[in-house]
């Protein structure tokens, strides 16, 4: 039997390839499927299978692309309503590949329609081995409750408790568990960074396995959720038709400077994909930072909405087409081009660059006693909760697509994240809003506490 799991690290997303005796199964596959392709034929094997554990919100599944060049079948949970063609399964189904048994296991909670399944290598033994656990079961985690229209989070964090102690907790301690998700997703809100646990270890270790009455799982499921960016919704809805190819998406034209300054006259947003470094040393005048260092699609697939139509700036094509790439696996697909030769184009036709101030958490606690500087922290607000800043003012990133902070946008204002990266996304957003003196706390909170500047706690107050 052959068993592969592929993590995309920008999602935070597993999939998985399973093999046995030449027929292959793919299972939660990422919107660009050729990876998938180059391991079958790296493995003389051939797929034909691809299931999803359910209707995923954070990213667009690659299934309806992968099935038109294999001739796969697509396997997903009969309360999916999926309208493209598709095996519709329910408690119990299995398939049999080869000498490996696959049996699903119905398990709503995260949405209604999710599926865990149990494989068994009958090679080697009758007993299952391991579970691919969807958003079910995370590592230290379970999935959210509240990405449903039809049931309400409490209806389903107590399905949740169901599934968890009726169906996954029945099987061995040492069956494998292989989730769809990593640390960092938003599908769930305390996942460990590890990828592969066992039934056992999260009985013991994960915290919401060791709730044990029904009534207090639900209220700590439904309870401090992560904000849920809008375009969750949308991705289901995409992933229950089934997305259309990669190759079908226009080829992204170029813009010119000039046109480009037009543009963002008329309101266009330019997506600048650069490092941070390079950003504040100098960029296009109410540009937008996002960089592809990071958790750049989710970022702005929630703070721009996919209905945004940006023009990319990036050092090179290579990143332009990368941007492009990771942009589509969320589902924001309507780029309008990509600035011409980049931000070097921009200054060689004579147009101003703006520039972003950058400060160390030392000439920060420094310029503290200052009457006219504010401190922003856009960390969420269990990071605000566990230590900040004292006299600091709270607006998560995730508020800024609704709006920026109101605080005087004339006064110096510091922003920090937890390192950096969410730091300069605000700031540029911030930049673009008309906040005249904005400053970048470079490697934020966590060279703060490194340094062993003074922290307080205490419940956040909004701007």
């Amino acid at each position: 039997m052959h068993f592969e799991q592929f993590y995309l690290g920008c999602l935070a997303h597993a999939s998985y390839m399973l093999a046995s005796e030449g027929e292959a199964v793919v299972v939660d596959p990422q919107r660009d499927v050729e990876i998938y392709l180059q391991a079958a034929e790296a493995n003389g094997v051939t797929i034909r299978h691809i299931f999803e554990t359910h209707l995923h919100a954070d990213f667009v599944s690659g299934h309806r692309e992968l099935a038109a060049r294999t001739g796969a079948r697509i396997y997903i949970g009969a309360q999916a309503g999926a309208t493209f063609p598709h095996v519709a399964v329910d408690d119990g189904f299995q398939l049999q590949v080869g000498k490996m048994r696959i049996t699903a296991l119905e398990t709503p909670g995260h949405t209604p329609e999710s599926l865990c399944f149990v494989l068994t290598d009958e090679e080697k033994s009758p007993a299952p081995w391991a579970v691919l656990t969807g958003d079910t079961l995370f590592l230290g985690d379970v999935g959210r409750p509240d990405l449903s229209k039809r049931y309400t989070p409490v209806q389903l964090a107590g399905m949740l408790y169901d599934s968890l102690r009726g169906k996954l907790l029945t099987l061995a301690d040492d069956v494998l568990v292989y989730p769809a998700h990593g640390a960092g997703s938003l599908c769930g809100r305390n996942m460990r960074a590890e990828r592969v646990s066992t039934i056992g270890t999260e009985r013991l270790t994960n915290y919401a396995l060791q709730i044990k009455s029904r009534e207090e799982f639900v209220t700590q499921l439904t309870s401090n959720l992560p904000a849920r960016p809008a375009y969750f919704a949308q991705d289901a809805e995409i992933n229950r038709t089934g997305a259309p190819a990669l190759s079908d998406l226009p080829v992204l034209s170029a813009v010119e400077p000039a046109q480009l300054k037009t543009l963002l006259a008329e309101g266009a947003i330019a997506l600048d994909v650069r490092p941070g470094e390079q950003f504040a040393a100098g960029h296009v005048p109410g540009s937008v930072n996002i960089a592809l260092s990071g958790q750049f699609a989710s970022w702005a697939g929630a703070l721009l909405g996919l209905a945004a139509c940006p023009v990319l700036i990036a050092e090179s094509y290579e990143a332009v087409s990368e941007a492009r790439m990771r942009l589509a696996r969320v589902g924001l697909e309507e780029a309008r081009g990509y600035l011409k030769g980049g931000v070097e184009a921009w200054k060689q036709s004579g147009l101003d660059l703006a520039a972003l101030q950058q400060t160390s958490v030392e000439a920060l606690s420094g310029r503290l006693q200052e009457s006219n500087l504010q401190v922003l922290d856009v960390r969420r607000e269990p990071e605000w909760e566990a230590g900040h800043v004292e006299g600091a003012t709270w607006w998560p990133l995730d508020n800024f697509k609704v709006a920026p902070p109101e605080i005087d946008r004339n006064v110096p204002l510091a922003v920090h994240c937890k390192g950096g990266y969410r730091s300069m996304i605000a700031c540029s957003l911030l930049q673009r809003a008309g906040f005249q003196n904005v400053i970048n706390v470079v490697e934020g909170f966590d060279a703060w506490q490194q340094a062993k500047l003074p922290v307080v706690t205490e419940k956040p107050v909004e701007a």
